[in-house]
């Protein structure tokens, strides 16, 4: 089972690292997998993953307070302003663009009720 664990943490710590570039990719939701699997299959890689200088503040500061900063937040709060422009641009029919506006409102609201780190 470990060699599962192992599977999707190192696939999910890939899509969080290329989410560091993509706008639309979130990063912090595929790290916090990527630890919690590591945690259940390897101590050395979730402890390095933990102690990272680019990966690990933004994974301490959710274990410790749900806490997401504040450049986390606006980056993601951009990304969702940018997918529902793509899907306006793309003629999304107008019950799916309902869909998806609900959808990211919850997500913005639950976003925006998170501290930040401090």
């Amino acid at each position: 089972m470990g060699i599962v664990w192992q599977g999707i943490a190192w696939t999910s710590l890939m899509l969080g690292a290329l989410g560091l570039g993509l706008p639309l990719l979130p990063t912090t939701p595929f790290l916090l997998l990527s630890a919690w699997c590591f945690a259940r299959s390897s101590p050395r890689f979730h402890d390095w993953l933990v102690h990272h200088p680019r990966f690990g503040p933004s994974i301490e500061a959710w274990r410790d307070q749900g806490a997401i900063s504040r450049r986390a937040k606006g980056l993601a709060l951009l990304s969702i302003a940018a997918s529902l422009a793509i899907a306006v641009a793309a003629r999304v029919p107008a019950w799916a663009l309902a869909l998806q506006a609900v959808c990211l409102a919850a997500v913005t609201i639950f976003i925006l009720s998170r501290p930040e780190p401090g």
